[in-house]
């Protein structure tokens, strides 16, 4: 995983997670779904980039 990768993966998860809290102090349902959405893109993005690396070594 280069480190571009994961930081950009760590920004999503940050992001998610501020759009989630947000979401939960406004009682804006819909912000929070979007943000357990954005984090669980990085999760995916993560084990994919890690399944790469994996395979290189």
């Amino acid at each position: 995983m280069g480190l571009s990768d994961k930081i950009q993966n760590a920004a999503q998860d940050a992001t998610g997670k501020a759009k989630e809290a947000v979401g939960k102090a406004t009682d804006n349902e819909s912000l929070e779904a979007e943000g357990h959405g954005d984090q669980a893109k990085a999760s995916a993005k993560k084990a994919g980039e890690n399944v790469k690396d994996v395979f290189k070594s």
